[in-house]
């Protein structure tokens, strides 16, 4: 019997709170040295180099990253579901072949990015309304960060197999290293070489390099029922129709969500080149927010995830209830901070006065909504645990990224200015909030029996 399988499974016997938390917290802190991994590009260009190396890494590059790099992750979560249901089942056979599926998707994903990305970067960036004076450096950052997109989707995919097993630590770990390296990178390059843009395009890849083989070396060297072996690389085609038909609709939601934020940038952008710094310090300061929250909706897609696949129902309703009370404190605790300390933070950015000021307006309305996002990160997570993914991506499609398209075309030309813009978010979370609590409460008594949910 495999180790697997000898040791208790917290997730699906323990005290859920205590599991919940201690899954949880690796992952958020997780998130946050995601967040300041990407951060401290900006934070460099934008000091060191100027606002337009700014607006070039963090501005329409960044959205067609987002756009690309979400759909690939996105399509391979259904095998990190997958993984999940089969491990709370104790089926080791299944458990090896969705690993390496998986992992053989990320492969293949990742070498499909890098020609997409080297062949379009220019007429997508033309495409987002990209400023004349920040888009050969767009070009050049889209087009070096493009050529590490394997190991960076191979990371994903093993962090995401290792959180789907209940290992949230490991990942963690790997994420703090290659932050270092990137911080120390960036400065190498940007300060010491004088590199500007390129630097930050080649430290981010070369980190990414680096987690994908610590992450490869920690799977291969598991013993439990989920390790790596290179012998059976390869796509089960039955487990790969699974992991489309659940991974699909969270990639198509991820894209979706993209192109929504490329319009939403490219109507930003015809503002200045001041209001798009502006809109990339806002994003990457309240990014610290969405990296948490986003780290509730991982957990609770594992925990719902394993407890749905070893048929403990009970367990899939308690970690809901549980996961929501922490993500409602988490929200009014970072709402309230970035009230109090946005404008000393967004210095770290850019001194200018006119960029300060925008980003500073713009947090004012967006930082005390962020509860009302919550129903659609949990109750979305939790029905891709237990494999529910088609409607639930309709309703965030239409209630988050067509509401904004609309809004972007339809109100901001009558009202041209930040708060036409900034106010659509908070509209946009209240609409889908109430759709998913409608759906959820009657999608649990097809997904669950009678008196278990």
């Amino acid at each position: 019997m495999a180790q697997g399988e000898k040791r208790a499974n917290g997730i699906v016997e323990g005290v859920i709170w205590k599991r919940l938390l201690a899954f949880f917290f690796p992952i958020m802190l997780g998130t946050l040295f995601q967040q300041l991994y990407n951060t401290v590009d900006a934070v460099i260009v934008g000091q060191f180099v100027g606002k337009e190396a700014l607006a070039a890494v963090g501005g329409s590059a960044a959205q067609i990253l987002n756009l690309i790099i979400g759909f690939f992750v996105g399509l391979s979560s259904g095998a990190t579901v997958i993984v999940s249901q089969f491990y709370g089942a104790k089926e080791e056979e299944s458990v090896s072949k969705a690993v390496h599926t998986a992992i053989s998707l990320a492969v293949v994903g990742g070498a499909l990015m890098t020609a997409l990305g080297l062949i379009f970067a220019p007429t997508l960036l033309r495409w987002m309304n990209t400023p004349e004076d920040t888009m050969a450096e767009s070009t050049l950052y889209l087009r070096v960060v493009f050529l590490a997109m394997i190991p960076g989707m191979i990371y994903n995919v093993g962090s995401g197999i290792q959180r789907a097993v209940g290992d949230s630590r490991r990942p963690l770990y790997f994420l703090i290293i290659c932050c270092f390296v990137n911080m120390a990178l960036d400065l190498l390059f940007v300060l010491g070489a004088g590199m500007g843009v390129a630097g930050v395009a080649i430290a981010t890849g070369l980190a990414q390099c680096i987690s994908a083989v610590l992450v490869c070396f920690s799977l291969a060297r598991s013993r439990d029922i989920y390790r790596l072996e290179l012998r059976k690389l390869g796509m089960d085609g039955e487990l790969l129709q699974r992991t489309i038909q659940i991974g699909l609709p969270a990639g198509l939601q991820s894209v979706m969500y993209a192109l929504s934020n490329m319009i939403i940038t490219a109507t930003i952008n015809g503002f200045g080149t001041s209001t798009v710094a502006a809109w990339v310090a806002l994003g990457k300061v309240d990014g610290m927010y969405w990296m948490i929250s986003s780290a509730f909706g991982v957990s609770i897609t594992t925990f719902v995830g394993q407890n749905y696949g070893a048929r403990r129902y009970d367990r899939v309703s308690k970690s809901l209830h549980v996961c929501s009370g922490l993500a409602l404190g988490a929200a009014w605790l970072f709402g309230l901070l970035f009230l109090l300390f946005g404008r000393p933070v967004f210095r770290l950015f850019s001194a200018e006065t006119e960029v300060l000021q925008i980003a500073v307006q713009m947090m004012l309305y967006m930082a005390p909504c962020y509860w009302l996002f919550l129903p659609i990160e949990l109750l979305s997570g939790a029905l891709r645990g237990m494999g529910d993914t088609v409607i639930p991506t309709i309703i965030t499609a239409l209630g988050i990224c067509v509401f904004r398209t609309a809004w972007m075309f339809v109100v901001v030309p009558h009202w041209h200015e930040i708060l036409g813009i900034t106010i659509s978010y908070p509209i946009s979370w209240i609409m889908t909030s109430l759709a998913f609590i409608l759906y959820y409460s009657r999608a649990k008594r097809r997904l669950m029996p009678a008196g278990q949910h």
